[in-house]
């Protein structure tokens, strides 16, 4: 029987994990926020009253096992003065299987069994759910696109209503073999799923270990001088105390000049792993050359990645 894992995340960083991750016998149930309120999902929301589909898509299209025809029709964003500027197919699709299903769980069902998706996809909640960022300054900013171009360094995040977590998740939670916390923006991808009072009691209560795949590089605002323990620390924050088990982090090589580039172009640096703070939280490290600059941006490698995991899990 595979093991069974639950990866919590949203937006890009999840994707690119599951991209790779898919290949492995693993049973994998990918969980993705719904308080996106940007671009063609901020849109939607508005016009329908609707929870987020946009991170959901992306995770859908890399978990798919159509031809990339497909995959990049799911992906393909209208450029036009219509209405349609900005929308993608795949978040219309979205809409319109919402509206004849009713439910936001069967239409991620109906979409993943025509994109041959052989993982379980859930969305965290079926709410429309409002993100709020409380600053170290006292200002409250709402929405979760707003939080994340606001550039500030937060006091608090929440829920402007406490979310009904879907029941499905809450059992992943407590049949899993392994929890991960993906890499993506730490505010906004991430502690959504861990600021919810449901999702805190349910881990706290599994056995499966807790696993966080550590960004690449710092937010601009929210997680300047953030070293790897410092993720963990606020993870744990909201959690609870060591709660966090073991993390992934990156030790490649990258050029200089490039590490200079993104410091002086987009106030993005490289995380660095401070094991020794990390070894006083308990926290298990794993070491890998997990980045790639294939496309000249600093990503992780899917592949590199998705070993490193498969690794621990058939270890642990």
């Amino acid at each position: 029987m595979h093991k069974k894992v639950i990866i919590f995340g949203g937006g890009t960083g999840i994707s690119y994990l599951l991209r790779g991750l898919k290949e492995f016998p693993i049973d994998i149930t990918a969980v993705i926020t719904t308080a996106d309120n940007g671009r063609s999902t901020g849109k939607l929301r508005q016009e329908f009253s609707i929870p987020a589909v946009g991170d959901i898509r992306k995770v859908i299209t890399n978990l798919s096992n159509m031809n990339p025809d497909i995959k990049e029709l799911m992906e393909y964003r209208f450029n036009t003065t219509s209405d349609l500027n900005d929308h993608t197919i795949g978040n219309l699709i979205f809409t319109g299987l919402l509206d004849i299903t009713g439910s936001l769980k069967k239409a991620i069902e109906e979409i993943s069994s025509l994109l041959d998706v052989r993982h379980t996809v859930l969305p965290l909640s079926e709410d429309c759910l409002t993100l709020v960022g409380k600053t170290v300054d006292g200002e409250i900013i709402e929405g979760e696109s707003s939080i994340t171009k606001a550039h500030k360094k937060y006091k608090k995040i929440y829920y402007k209503q406490e979310p009904h977590i879907l029941p499905e998740v809450l059992e992943a939670i407590k049949n899993a073999d392994l929890i991960i916390f993906s890499m993506g923006s730490l505010y906004t991808s991430i502690l959504p799923h861990v600021i919810s009072k449901d999702i805190k009691k349910a881990v706290k209560e599994t056995k499966a270990k807790k696993m966080y795949i550590c960004n690449a590089v710092t937010q601009p605002g929210e997680t300047d001088n953030f070293t790897v323990s410092d993720h963990i620390k606020l993870l744990n924050h909201y959690l609870g105390k060591n709660v966090i088990d073991v993390v992934i982090a990156s030790n490649s090589k990258i050029d200089p000049k490039i590490v200079k580039k993104y410091a002086t172009k987009e106030q993005k640096d490289l995380v660095l792993i401070d094991e020794e703070e990390l070894l006083k939280l308990g926290v298990e490290v794993i070491k890998e050359d997990l980045l790639t600059l294939k496309d000249g941006t600093i990503k992780h490698d899917s592949i590199k990645l998705s070993i490193a995991v498969f690794n621990y899990i058939m270890r642990s």
